[in-house]
């Protein structure tokens, strides 16, 4: 942004335009959403229900100044995605390949590229899931492994000191290397509350993948997962 635009912006004056009230039953998740127009005299009107076009306009005004939502060529790796405010989820998946790897010293692994198997990715609003698989491409029925790293327990991914801004004007593939990045950029630093994730001794099969490619008969089926399990 420019400095004349962010002068622009400071100098804006905004008035009071509306005002919503949520009412939410005890017993259960029940929510109702008053809306109330603020007067020029400052005051606030009578109530009346929330309109979808009042919603639809103040989620687009939203979207449109934070520009969270992606846009863009879909990548042919990504699987699923939802990208509704609050709901928003994205799966995809990377082939078998090598990729840079950091660990803390107490594990006594070089930091250095590795040879991997295949990775599904789940990521959004819940935070991070990551899965491992057999093969190049997975399918529907590929079933799904626990991730053979470290600072994960199942398919949850324990998200550490990696510190990232997220894109401002996201495109799919960017938003996915976003969330890439936050995981590769970790230091892997211990085995999650679920234990070792692989068959051997997590840090020999980690050492062992250093110069040849990953042994997949260390890989753990993880609850009799597939893949699409996970794409409901």
């Amino acid at each position: 942004m420019s400095m004349n635009q962010l002068t622009k912006e400071i100098t804006t004056l905004m008035y009071p335009h509306a005002a919503l009230i949520v009412y939410k039953t005890e017993q259960d998740d029940r929510y109702f959403l008053e809306l109330r127009r603020i007067g020029d005299d400052g005051r606030m009107e009578s109530g009346s229900p929330v309109t979808t076009e009042f919603m639809k306009s103040l989620v687009h005004n939203f979207s449109a100044n934070y520009h969270v939502t992606p846009c863009g060529r879909i990548p042919a790796r990504l699987l699923a995605c939802d990208t509704r405010m609050g709901s928003e989820r994205y799966v995809w998946y990377n082939p078998p390949q090598k990729h840079m790897m950091f660990f803390k010293g107490n594990l006594g692994i070089e930091n250095a590229e590795y040879h991997l198997p295949g990775i599904i990715y789940d990521a959004g609003a819940h935070g991070m899931r990551i899965y491992a698989y057999k093969g190049k491409i997975p399918t529907e029925r590929t079933p799904l492994y626990a991730a053979p790293f470290f600072n994960v327990s199942g398919a949850g991914v324990c998200l550490g000191n990696a510190e990232l801004k997220r894109p401002s004007n996201p495109t799919f593939e960017n938003l996915l290397e976003y969330w890439e990045k936050i995981f590769w950029l970790t230091e892997f630093s211990h085995l999650g509350s679920r234990g070792n994730p692989t068959k051997s001794n997590l840090v020999l099969v980690t050492k062992a993948a250093r110069n040849a490619p990953f042994c997949l008969d260390e890989l753990k089926p993880l609850d009799n997962l597939k893949l699409k399990d996970i794409l409901k």
